[in-house]
Protein backbone atom coordinates (compact mmCIF):
# COMPACT_ATOMS: atom_id res chain seq x y z
CA UNK A 1 0.00 0.00 0.00
CA UNK A 2 2.81 2.35 1.12
CA UNK A 3 4.43 1.81 -2.04
CA UNK A 4 1.47 2.13 -4.29
CA UNK A 5 0.80 6.07 -2.65
CA UNK A 6 4.50 6.31 -3.31
CA UNK A 7 4.13 5.85 -6.69
CA UNK A 8 0.92 7.82 -6.83
CA UNK A 9 2.76 10.53 -5.07
CA UNK A 10 5.92 10.63 -8.05
CA UNK A 11 3.03 10.71 -10.23
CA UNK A 12 1.41 13.93 -9.32
CA UNK A 13 4.49 15.92 -8.48
CA UNK A 14 5.37 15.05 -12.53
CA UNK A 15 2.05 15.80 -13.69
CA UNK A 16 2.27 19.29 -11.58
CA UNK A 17 5.81 19.88 -13.00
CA UNK A 18 4.58 19.55 -16.29
CA UNK A 19 1.86 21.95 -16.05
CA UNK A 20 3.80 24.58 -13.84
CA UNK A 21 6.54 24.46 -16.87
CA UNK A 22 3.97 24.56 -19.53
CA UNK A 23 5.30 21.70 -20.91
CA UNK A 24 8.62 23.93 -22.33
CA UNK A 25 10.19 21.10 -24.43
CA UNK A 26 11.21 23.74 -27.37
CA UNK A 27 14.55 25.78 -27.65
CA UNK A 28 15.24 28.02 -25.60
CA UNK A 29 14.29 31.18 -27.96
CA UNK A 30 10.89 29.25 -28.58
CA UNK A 31 10.09 29.11 -25.00
CA UNK A 32 10.85 33.15 -24.60
CA UNK A 33 9.02 34.07 -27.47
CA UNK A 34 6.55 31.76 -26.91
CA UNK A 35 6.07 33.66 -23.19
CA UNK A 36 6.91 37.13 -24.52
CA UNK A 37 9.81 37.84 -22.66
CA UNK A 38 13.44 37.33 -21.94
CA UNK A 39 14.19 37.49 -18.28
CA UNK A 40 17.61 39.29 -17.37
CA UNK A 41 19.96 38.08 -14.59
CA UNK A 42 21.62 40.72 -12.71
CA UNK A 43 23.28 42.99 -9.99
CA UNK A 44 22.36 46.42 -9.51
CA UNK A 45 25.63 48.49 -10.36
CA UNK A 46 26.55 51.65 -12.46
CA UNK A 47 27.58 51.45 -15.51
CA UNK A 48 26.25 48.20 -16.49
CA UNK A 49 22.73 47.92 -14.66
CA UNK A 50 21.21 50.39 -12.59
CA UNK A 51 18.32 52.29 -12.21
CA UNK A 52 17.57 56.42 -13.37
CA UNK A 53 15.80 58.87 -11.45
CA UNK A 54 12.22 57.29 -12.67
CA UNK A 55 12.87 53.44 -11.47
CA UNK A 56 13.75 52.39 -15.11
CA UNK A 57 16.42 50.16 -15.77
CA UNK A 58 19.38 51.82 -17.85
CA UNK A 59 23.07 50.99 -18.29
CA UNK A 60 25.39 49.71 -20.97
CA UNK A 61 24.14 45.99 -20.54
CA UNK A 62 20.54 46.98 -19.67
CA UNK A 63 20.27 48.87 -23.44
CA UNK A 64 22.25 45.95 -25.02
CA UNK A 65 19.73 43.40 -23.65
CA UNK A 66 16.63 45.79 -24.25
CA UNK A 67 18.00 45.78 -27.89
CA UNK A 68 18.49 42.09 -28.23
CA UNK A 69 15.01 41.63 -26.52
CA UNK A 70 13.46 43.63 -29.30
CA UNK A 71 15.29 41.86 -32.08
CA UNK A 72 13.50 38.60 -30.83
CA UNK A 73 10.09 40.41 -30.87
CA UNK A 74 10.00 40.31 -26.90
CA UNK A 75 10.11 42.33 -23.78
CA UNK A 76 13.14 42.54 -21.26
CA UNK A 77 12.75 41.76 -17.87
CA UNK A 78 15.28 42.28 -15.21
CA UNK A 79 15.64 40.66 -12.35
CA UNK A 80 17.93 41.00 -9.26
CA UNK A 81 20.47 38.01 -7.96
CA UNK A 82 20.42 38.33 -4.38
CA UNK A 83 23.54 35.80 -4.24
CA UNK A 84 26.26 35.95 -7.34
CA UNK A 85 27.32 32.53 -6.51
CA UNK A 86 23.83 31.16 -7.31
CA UNK A 87 23.77 32.50 -10.70
CA UNK A 88 24.13 29.68 -12.61
CA UNK A 89 21.69 27.72 -10.68
CA UNK A 90 18.92 30.73 -11.52
CA UNK A 91 20.02 30.09 -14.95
CA UNK A 92 19.71 26.85 -15.13
CA UNK A 93 16.51 26.69 -12.88
CA UNK A 94 15.06 28.81 -15.24
CA UNK A 95 14.45 31.59 -12.63
CA UNK A 96 16.15 33.56 -15.43
CA UNK A 97 17.19 33.32 -19.45
CA UNK A 98 20.78 34.82 -19.17
CA UNK A 99 23.40 36.12 -16.87
CA UNK A 100 23.78 39.77 -18.62
CA UNK A 101 25.64 41.71 -16.20
CA UNK A 102 28.90 42.84 -16.80
CA UNK A 103 30.05 39.30 -16.37
CA UNK A 104 33.75 38.26 -16.15
CA UNK A 105 34.40 35.63 -18.68
CA UNK A 106 35.51 32.74 -16.28
CA UNK A 107 36.76 29.13 -16.17
CA UNK A 108 33.62 28.29 -14.20
CA UNK A 109 31.26 30.17 -16.39
CA UNK A 110 32.51 28.43 -19.08
CA UNK A 111 31.75 25.14 -17.90
CA UNK A 112 28.42 26.03 -16.09
CA UNK A 113 27.19 28.27 -19.10
CA UNK A 114 27.09 28.68 -22.79
CA UNK A 115 28.78 32.02 -22.84
CA UNK A 116 28.64 34.55 -25.93
CA UNK A 117 31.91 36.21 -27.76
CA UNK A 118 33.26 38.63 -25.18
CA UNK A 119 32.20 41.91 -25.80
CA UNK A 120 33.51 44.25 -23.48
CA UNK A 121 37.51 44.76 -21.70
CA UNK A 122 37.42 44.76 -17.73
CA UNK A 123 39.99 44.72 -14.88
CA UNK A 124 39.69 43.76 -11.07
CA UNK A 125 41.08 47.02 -9.21
CA UNK A 126 41.91 47.71 -5.54
CA UNK A 127 39.83 50.57 -4.41
CA UNK A 128 40.87 52.62 -1.10
CA UNK A 129 40.38 55.92 0.54
CA UNK A 130 42.41 57.79 -2.27
CA UNK A 131 44.79 59.21 0.39
CA UNK A 132 46.62 55.99 0.88
CA UNK A 133 46.74 54.99 -2.57
CA UNK A 134 50.65 55.87 -2.53
CA UNK A 135 51.48 53.88 0.69
CA UNK A 136 50.63 50.67 -1.58
CA UNK A 137 51.44 50.78 -5.00
CA UNK A 138 51.32 47.12 -5.67
CA UNK A 139 49.40 43.69 -5.02
CA UNK A 140 52.67 42.83 -2.28
CA UNK A 141 52.20 45.30 -0.32
CA UNK A 142 48.33 45.30 0.04
CA UNK A 143 48.06 41.30 1.18
CA UNK A 144 47.72 42.72 5.08
CA UNK A 145 44.89 44.63 4.55
CA UNK A 146 41.50 43.82 4.86
CA UNK A 147 39.09 43.53 1.55
CA UNK A 148 35.43 43.89 0.84
CA UNK A 149 34.31 41.55 -2.29
CA UNK A 150 31.44 40.47 -4.10
CA UNK A 151 30.96 37.24 -3.13
CA UNK A 152 32.02 34.77 -5.51
CA UNK A 153 32.87 37.50 -8.14
CA UNK A 154 35.94 37.41 -10.52
CA UNK A 155 36.96 40.35 -7.48
CA UNK A 156 36.89 38.32 -4.83
CA UNK A 157 39.53 35.49 -6.88
CA UNK A 158 41.91 38.01 -7.66
CA UNK A 159 41.80 39.38 -3.70
CA UNK A 160 42.67 35.42 -2.92
CA UNK A 161 44.77 34.87 -5.83
CA UNK A 162 47.00 37.70 -6.92
CA UNK A 163 46.97 39.56 -3.59
CA UNK A 164 46.63 36.70 -1.33
CA UNK A 165 44.71 38.27 0.88
CA UNK A 166 43.70 36.52 3.85
CA UNK A 167 41.46 39.20 5.73
CA UNK A 168 38.15 38.81 3.33
CA UNK A 169 34.44 39.85 3.61
CA UNK A 170 32.50 39.07 1.37
CA UNK A 171 29.44 41.00 0.57
CA UNK A 172 25.91 40.69 -1.61
CA UNK A 173 27.42 42.77 -4.10
CA UNK A 174 29.98 45.64 -6.03
CA UNK A 175 27.90 48.01 -4.52
CA UNK A 176 28.33 46.79 -0.88
CA UNK A 177 31.90 46.63 -0.79
CA UNK A 178 32.29 50.41 -1.77
CA UNK A 179 29.98 51.02 1.21
CA UNK A 180 32.24 49.31 3.28
CA UNK A 181 35.55 51.00 2.27
CA UNK A 182 33.51 54.36 2.52
CA UNK A 183 32.17 53.51 6.05
CA UNK A 184 35.84 52.62 6.99
CA UNK A 185 34.93 49.14 8.15
CA UNK A 186 37.22 47.61 5.27
CA UNK A 187 40.45 49.22 4.28
CA UNK A 188 39.88 48.47 0.26
CA UNK A 189 37.31 46.52 -1.95
CA UNK A 190 38.09 45.07 -5.75
CA UNK A 191 35.61 45.49 -7.95
CA UNK A 192 35.01 45.76 -11.75
CA UNK A 193 37.20 48.83 -12.85
CA UNK A 194 33.90 49.51 -15.19
CA UNK A 195 31.92 50.40 -11.58
CA UNK A 196 35.49 52.08 -10.10
CA UNK A 197 35.73 54.37 -13.32
CA UNK A 198 31.71 55.14 -13.04
CA UNK A 199 31.69 55.59 -8.93
CA UNK A 200 34.98 56.93 -7.79
CA UNK A 201 36.98 60.08 -7.80
CA UNK A 202 35.80 63.63 -8.62
CA UNK A 203 32.34 64.50 -9.00
CA UNK A 204 31.21 60.74 -8.09
CA UNK A 205 28.93 59.17 -5.32
CA UNK A 206 32.63 58.48 -3.64
CA UNK A 207 34.75 61.76 -3.99
CA UNK A 208 37.41 60.22 -1.64
CA UNK A 209 38.08 56.99 -2.80
CA UNK A 210 40.01 56.33 -5.87
CA UNK A 211 42.11 52.93 -7.33
CA UNK A 212 45.83 53.05 -8.98
CA UNK A 213 46.34 48.94 -8.86
CA UNK A 214 45.01 46.23 -11.48
CA UNK A 215 44.95 43.19 -10.73
CA UNK A 216 43.68 41.01 -13.33
CA UNK A 217 42.47 41.58 -17.47
CA UNK A 218 39.24 40.03 -18.50
CA UNK A 219 36.53 40.26 -20.67
CA UNK A 220 32.79 40.56 -20.08
CA UNK A 221 30.32 38.02 -21.59
CA UNK A 222 26.58 37.02 -21.68
CA UNK A 223 25.86 33.53 -20.36
CA UNK A 224 23.00 31.28 -21.53
CA UNK A 225 22.06 27.60 -20.88
CA UNK A 226 24.55 25.15 -21.85
CA UNK A 227 22.54 24.18 -24.46
CA UNK A 228 20.57 27.02 -25.51
CA UNK A 229 20.51 28.28 -29.05
CA UNK A 230 20.39 31.83 -27.80
CA UNK A 231 24.16 32.30 -27.96
CA UNK A 232 24.21 31.69 -31.48
CA UNK A 233 21.53 34.51 -32.06
CA UNK A 234 23.44 37.00 -29.59
CA UNK A 235 26.65 36.80 -31.19
CA UNK A 236 24.68 37.41 -34.17
CA UNK A 237 22.98 40.36 -33.27
CA UNK A 238 26.68 41.62 -31.66
CA UNK A 239 28.16 41.24 -35.28
CA UNK A 240 25.43 43.12 -36.34
CA UNK A 241 25.58 46.11 -33.95
CA UNK A 242 29.48 46.33 -34.52
CA UNK A 243 28.69 46.81 -37.90
CA UNK A 244 26.15 49.44 -37.86
CA UNK A 245 28.16 51.11 -35.01
CA UNK A 246 25.30 50.81 -32.69
CA UNK A 247 27.76 49.22 -30.08
CA UNK A 248 30.41 51.81 -30.34
CA UNK A 249 27.34 54.50 -29.91
CA UNK A 250 26.23 52.39 -26.68
CA UNK A 251 29.84 52.20 -25.62
CA UNK A 252 30.92 55.92 -25.84
CA UNK A 253 27.45 57.07 -23.88
CA UNK A 254 28.53 54.38 -21.05
CA UNK A 255 31.95 55.12 -21.45
CA UNK A 256 33.49 51.76 -22.40
CA UNK A 257 35.99 50.19 -24.05
CA UNK A 258 34.79 47.22 -26.40
CA UNK A 259 37.07 44.38 -26.76
CA UNK A 260 39.10 44.78 -30.68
Amino acid sequence: MKKLFALVMVLVMTLACFAACGGNTGTDLENIQKKGKIVIGITEYAPMDYKDANGNWTGFDAEFAQLFAKELGVTCEFYVITDWTKKFIELDTKQIDAVWNGMTITEEALLSASVSDPYIVNAQVVVMKSDKLASYPDAASMKNLSFAVENGSAGQKAAENVIGATNIVPVQDQAAALMEVAAGTSDACVIDITMANATTGEGTSYADLGYSVSLTSEEYGVAFRKDSDLTEKLNAFMDKLLADGTLQKLAEKYEQTLVD
